[in-house]
């Protein structure tokens, strides 16, 4: 018998997502977006596997039937509160606000159907940006253009 014909005899290995401890603790908040779901436990992997956040917890947000992801980036850093969101869904100006009032700093995860993630920090009011970093030099030339006299 060859390799091939081995491997097509194997069942297909069980969705591992649905085993992992975190994905069942987070079905065990009884959120019923599935795709939220979904997204928080792709966001959860990415903090803690990828970037390396410490202390990473889910939490229920029953005003908005969320799960919010609270975690520290590095050790001793600030807790953050992140908000994993699939695309489809729609976000309120009252929902930024509600998280926002947890008193934690923000981070919006907007998750595509591809598992892309696109992390967007969200603040309290405008904040200035920090000014270019790096050896930039004003040469003074600016771009003047005349005009047109209307007859």
């Amino acid at each position: 018998m060859s390799e091939a014909s081995n491997r097509a005899e194997k069942p297909p290995p069980p969705n591992w997502i649905l085993q992992h401890p975190a994905y069942q603790q987070m079905k065990s908040l009884q959120i019923e977006d599935s795709a939220q779901v979904h997204a928080a436990f792709l966001v959860f992997m990415d903090l803690t596997e990828v970037r390396q956040w410490k202390e990473v917890s889910c939490v229920k947000s029953p005003e908005l039937q969320v799960i919010l992801l609270e975690g520290r980036e590095k050790e001793g850093a600030p807790v953050q509160t992140v908000l994993p969101l699939p695309v489809h869904r729609s976000l309120s100006h009252k929902s930024i606000r509600h998280v926002l009032d947890r008193g934690f700093p923000m981070l919006l995860c907007a998750v595509a159907s591809d598992s892309t993630l696109v992390y967007q920090r969200m603040t309290d009011g405008l904040v200035t940006p920090d000014p270019p970093a790096g050896p930039f030099q004003d040469l003074g030339r600016r771009q003047h253009r005349k005009r047109r006299q209307k007859p």
